[in-house]
């Protein structure tokens, strides 16, 4: 049950989980995890080598900006995530975490990266955390070796709705990407790959309609290009090279009243969003 909720200045809205759910009689999972949970449930539910990390991007006030949680009574953030169920393919089991979390549904997801290096699972503030959140139950499970499957997604609105657990997560943010705050295990490696991946998929798969309006203008595409490169780029060159891609149509001017000069707007074709969607 749902009862209490509070807003950040950044949009995000978090809703409190505070009655725990026990697992064994539900398949809704709160994020991280219940706080009534042992390591009996939780060996019965998932599986116990494996997690999801979700890195979620989202483009506003010109910036590129990406989730984060933070960790209570700490100033440590970490990335959204969650564990694979036992019979659940690893795409369906990031979808389901996300949409738990979020209400997030038929939005793009991309799995970019395996994180698998030795003692990631271990974070002395984290350990400190299962104490000091009655957690130590299933310090073992959480603290064992997992291979972490990451994914990004891409939101178009900064607006969400978060299902949390209290006792563990106390805040979410916005964060722009070139100002992020300390973070948990190696979540700032995995955001960094996330970036990288982003940038070589901003063309290839066309996913800037999944950040963009569905019309915009040159300037406003460009802008976006700039955050997630994280680069000026020349306005001439930069518009040489999308019209050369051939994944944009040309549409009217913008009439917005004034004396300048109206931009065109454009907006990508449907045809080349299905193709590299598929």
């Amino acid at each position: 049950m749902i009862n209490r909720s509070s807003k950040n200045p950044l949009g995000v809205t978090l809703l409190i989980q505070m009655n725990p759910i026990p697992m064994a009689t539900t398949d809704t999972y709160y994020f991280p995890i219940p706080v009534n949970v042992d390591e009996k449930m939780m060996q019965q539910h998932f599986l116990s080598d494996l997690s999801i990390n979700s890195v979620l991007f989202s483009y506003h006030e010109e910036r590129l900006h990406v989730l984060l949680l933070r960790l209570a009574t700490s100033d440590h953030f970490m990335l959204p995530g969650g564990f694979v169920k036992k019979e659940e393919d690893l795409d369906d089991a990031a979808m389901r975490n996300l949409k738990e979390m979020a209400g997030l549904d038929q939005i793009y997801l991309e799995q970019f990266y395996v994180a698998g290096q030795t003692g990631r699972a271990y974070d002395p503030m984290a350990r400190d955390a299962l104490n000091k959140f009655g957690l130590k139950k299933i310090e073992k499970w959480l603290s064992d070796r997992k291979i972490s499957i990451c994914y990004y997604a891409l939101v178009n609105s900064p607006e969400l709705q978060l299902k949390v657990n209290e006792a563990i997560i106390s805040e979410a943010r916005w964060v722009p990407v070139e100002e992020l705050p300390p973070l948990l295990f190696d979540h700032k490696m995995i955001i960094d790959k996330a970036i990288g991946r982003l940038q070589l998929d901003m063309d290839r798969k066309v996913i800037s309609t999944y950040l963009l309006n569905e019309t915009f203008t040159m300037p406003e595409l460009q802008k976006l290009y700039e955050a997630v490169y994280q680069q000026k780029l020349t306005r001439s060159n930069f518009q040489r090279r999308m019209l050369n891609l051939n994944i944009l149509d040309r549409l009217g001017k913008r009439n917005d009243g004034g004396s300048h000069r109206a931009p065109y707007l454009y907006r990508f074709k449907p045809s080349k969003i299905e193709m590299n969607l598929n």
